[in-house]
């Protein structure tokens, strides 16, 4: 099935538009993936080794979960875990609905194995969402793994109201989610990554554990950081966030940066405003995520993201610090055998290195 994805989907799927594709496969997973017979086939195609772990209280089956951004609106969740996947995040989802950036807004850079995307949160809004949520568990669509849900400000709320407007996404979602990711690090949403600041960062966080406080389930919170704050600013907000409660961290988003084109279709994708993802990041995602696990020393799990794209780069985020670590652009550009064949790398390089789980590896390069 992978020499199929990369003899006909993927390059079917390259000479159109960037998000028609993504909505198209969004889609097909949505049809074929939800159901029971192409569901079946999917997981007996894709379905990867157990490497368990357990992080914020849940049982991972291993760690590698699908990113956010890919299944914003929550319409595919039980195809994730088929496809190999032991955990998946859905949104990002604000408050309000809204349409996010003008188009085009998703890029591609082949030789790079890299996107760059200016989506701008585009959503149908938190009571939408939690309307399908709550049809899907109706309807017993659940999924059996982790479900996380990335939220982020609403473009029309200023940065002075963002905290009630996190706090009102989470509160819609709070029964539709086994984790949340406070993303206020898109660089796509004007303002945003000024909430990094210490004081929109301290309102913003207790009103989140405040409502957390208040319900009769607890359930982790986590803030995703970006990958172009300065490192002091990155260790602060660490700090910052373990002093309020914040129960892990998600290192990292995109990035604003540019390494030089490799190609025309390179330069082209670069020109483009908007975040960069897949293999470019790695090397800043990695370095985040040590400085992340160093500054917590190790008392918050650290999700990494960022340029995963194979069994030696998964395997470098979790020596790094990374407890569970996340794909979005390997997806896209290996097809969906990707998960299952990092998994099984991950799994040999433990017995490698004679762990006796992979938990024991987790941070192994500060040790």
């Amino acid at each position: 099935m992978s020499i199929a994805w990369k003899l006909l989907a993927s390059p079917a799927l390259r000479l159109i538009d960037s998000e028609r594709a993504h909505s198209i496969s969004i889609g097909g997973l949505s049809r074929i993936g939800e159901s029971a017979v192409g569901g079946s086939i999917l997981n007996r195609l894709y379905k990867s080794p157990e490497l368990p772990i357990e992080v914020f209280g849940n049982l991972f089956r291993h760690p590698l979960g699908l990113a956010a951004g890919f299944d914003k609106g929550a319409e595919a969740l039980l195809s994730w875990s088929r496809l190999g996947f032991s955990w998946c995040e859905y949104g990002g989802v604000t408050r309000y609905p809204q349409e996010g950036n003008e188009k085009p807004r998703m890029f591609r850079a082949n030789k790079h194995r890299a996107l760059v995307n200016s989506m701008g949160f585009n959503n149908p809004g938190a009571s939408e969402v939690r309307k399908r949520l709550i049809e899907r568990k109706s309807a017993d669509k659940w999924p059996n793994s982790p479900v996380a849900a990335n939220i982020g400000r609403s473009k029309k709320v200023s940065n002075d109201q963002a905290a009630d407007d996190y706090a009102a996404t989470l509160d819609h979602l709070w029964e539709y989610a086994d984790i949340f990711v406070l993303n206020i690090s898109s660089p796509n949403t004007p303002g945003l990554r000024e909430l990094q600041e210490n004081d929109y960062l301290e309102s913003i966080l207790k009103s989140c554990t405040g409502l957390k406080e208040r319900k009769e389930t607890t359930k982790p919170i986590l803030v995703k950081l970006s990958p172009d704050s300065p490192d002091e600013i990155l260790r602060e907000t660490v700090s910052i966030s373990i002093r309020n409660g914040i129960d892990g961290i998600v290192a990292s988003n995109t990035t604003v940066k540019r390494p030089p084109p490799l190609s025309t279709q390179s330069r082209k994708a670069f020109a483009n405003n908007g975040g960069l993802s897949g293999r470019p990041l790695h090397s800043r995602a990695l370095e985040v995520i040590s400085m992340s696990f160093d500054e917590s020393r190790g008392r918050i799990p650290v999700i990494g993201v960022g340029g995963i794209d194979s069994k030696d780069s998964a395997w470098e985020a979790i020596i790094s610090g990374s407890s569970l670590i996340q794909i979005y652009s390997a997806l896209v550009f290996n097809g969906p055998s990707v998960t299952s064949s990092i998994v099984k790398g991950l799994k040999d390089r433990v017995k490698e290195s004679g762990f006796s789980s992979i938990s024991e590896a987790v941070g192994y390069k500060h040790i």
